[in-house]
């Protein structure tokens, strides 16, 4: 089982990647995580500034000129790719090849029709169960799961269990797994619970000592 952490915009870093060299892409994009203030001028004169150094919400811009490219770089260097976009602008997407979520009947936020009861997951490419004559399995799952991403220090973390069944439907034993947002490393800790290689990228350094002390910790309990 090897990992690989790479430090760096992660569409340069996709571009020098082969076709078909990965097996599986599972990633949760950060929803404009590291934006800067962008200023606009109004037809009136003034001049508007997007207040902050940084942004947590799901902007439009983000996920075009920053997202979709890396995940179009990842459909071709991988076999499948799981994706969970958000809600909000889950439609600026590449059209998947199926769509599966995460349901919870009491919520997971506040959209714009009320409290948002599911969080999508998109698919590109090929089913590995399915490809390997292993059968079909469910492309969803009920959120029956307590939320631990409260404990780690990032804003957008998800609970270890939703990624651990996210890198289990999207790769089997042995494959290796890439994370273009590789964030605090919870893809990274999730395939070494499972037996997958793993190849994590993140542009903020901080977050890739995080993710490489959290992979280093799980690794050392796998060990009997």
């Amino acid at each position: 089982m090897a990992i690989k952490l790479y430090t760096g915009d992660c569409l340069k870093i996709l571009k020098r990647l082969e076709a078909g060299s990965i097996d599986a892409v599972v990633t949760d994009p950060p929803y404009g995580v590291g934006l800067k203030a962008r200023r606009a001028h109004q037809r009136q004169g003034g001049v508007s500034t997007r207040a902050g150094s940084y942004a947590f919400d799901d902007t439009p811009f983000y996920v075009r000129e920053v997202v979709v490219p890396a995940i179009e770089e990842c459909r071709r260097i991988a076999t499948s790719v799981l994706v969970t976009p958000g809600t909000r602008n889950m439609w600026l997407y590449p059209q998947p090849d199926d769509v599966g979520c995460f349901y919870a009947s009491n919520g997971t936020g506040m959209g714009r029709w009320g409290f948002t009861c599911m969080q999508p997951v998109l698919y590109y490419g090929k089913c590995p169960y399915l490809s390997h004559r292993l059968g079909s399995r469910p492309n969803s799952s009920g959120t029956i799961y307590g939320n631990d991403s409260n404990t780690i220090a990032h804003p957008c973390a998800k609970p270890i269990t939703m990624v651990r069944w996210l890198v289990e439907r999207g790769a089997l034993d042995g494959m290796t797994v890439l994370d273009p947002f590789m964030g605090s490393g919870t893809t990274g800790v999730a395939c070494v619970q499972l037996g997958r290689s793993f190849i994590g990228i993140e542009i903020d350094p901080t977050f890739v000592r995080m993710a490489r002390r959290r992979i280093a910790a799980a690794r050392l309990d796998q060990i009997p």
